[in-house]
């Protein structure tokens, strides 16, 4: 199901809209929204998990080893 959507854009964002359909890049300004939607979406998600990383380290308290061992035992694990 579609929903259709009156927005106001300025001069500027009209023609760089424009723009981006004249290069091929959309069929109409209806895609190209979406689309701009759609990544804003997936960067949401991606913020949203690494937060949860960030969380999960801090939460985890802290580590004796220094950088260097840290990165060595990363390197380690990416190679098995």
């Amino acid at each position: 199901m579609t929903i259709r959507k009156t927005i106001i854009v300025t001069e500027q964002q009209d023609a760089w809209i424009k723009a981006q359909i004249g290069e091929g890049h959309y069929t109409n300004d209806s895609e190209l929204i979406r689309d701009l939607i759609r990544r804003d979406q997936e960067r949401g998600s991606k913020i949203a998990a690494m937060q949860k990383l960030v969380d999960e380290a801090r939460a985890g308290g802290t580590s004796d080893l220094s950088m260097d061992e840290i990165k060595d035992l990363a390197r380690q694990r990416l190679q098995q």
